[in-house]
């Protein structure tokens, strides 16, 4: 019971950072949070823990948890870091590929088209990052998803933090465009729209941004117990 509550906390957390609701710098105080889940401080201790194991939270001494705020340095290695796996990924999508695979990613760019139409900002930039993974997923990868989705999670911050408003319909539209490569079985192609997508999501982060700030109560608000 107290694994399962603390991968709850783990997984809202995450979410609320993922759905940039969260915002870089905000201090999660520990009673605040446990009193918000109904559990003990030691559960939500647990739970901070392991979201500074995989960067989304660092843990000050005597100053407590706060949401990460990564550095220009790391971003840019986040991001060299998704290029090496991800044009691999898209290499060795193409000669698994069927028709319910190709369906499946359809499907999720219609749901990012949704979103958007719908100013659904969380639900887009959920939806935005999860493309990524879910490719990994229809490979049968786990351990490549799993991979993708902590970068993932560490790229929602660096997002929030360095990226334009107009980025996400690009994000979308490139989206399509390497499904479409995919369908077609063009795996050089696709690994190249691959390539480009991340350049350009990267060329569109300003290091010089003023950090947003945000209030835990607010954050977590829409998270159900």
């Amino acid at each position: 019971m107290e694994t399962s509550t603390t991968s709850f906390i783990v997984e809202s957390l995450t979410k609320a950072i993922v759905e940039h609701r969260l915002m870089p710098g905000t201090k999660l105080a520990e009673q605040k949070l446990a009193d918000h889940f109904g559990v003990s401080r030691t559960l939500v201790r647990q739970a901070l823990f392991q979201l500074s194991q995989n960067k989304l939270i660092r843990l000050e001494p005597a100053r407590g948890a706060f949401v990460a705020t990564p550095s220009v340095d790391e971003a840019r290695q986040v991001f060299a870091v998704r290029r090496m796996l991800e044009a691999e990924m898209v290499r060795s999508f193409v000669p698994q590929s069927t028709p319910n695979k190709i369906r499946a990613l359809k499907a999720h760019v219609t749901a990012e088209k949704k979103a958007m139409e719908a100013n659904d900002v969380g639900q887009r930039t959920e939806l935005l990052g999860d493309f990524h993974v879910r490719m990994a997923e229809l490979m049968g990868n786990e351990v490549l998803a799993q991979l993708l989705g902590e970068l993932i999670s560490r790229c929602a911050l660096i997002t929030l933090m360095y990226q334009s408003a107009s980025a996400a319909e690009h994000s979308h539209e490139e989206h399509g465009d390497i499904v479409t490569a995919l369908a077609a079985g063009d795996a050089e192609h696709a690994v190249q729209l691959m390539q480009l997508h991340l350049d350009h999501v990267e060329a569109g982060l300003t290091f010089d941004r003023d950090l947003p700030t945000n209030d835990l109560s607010m954050a977590l608000s829409s998270v159900s117990l």
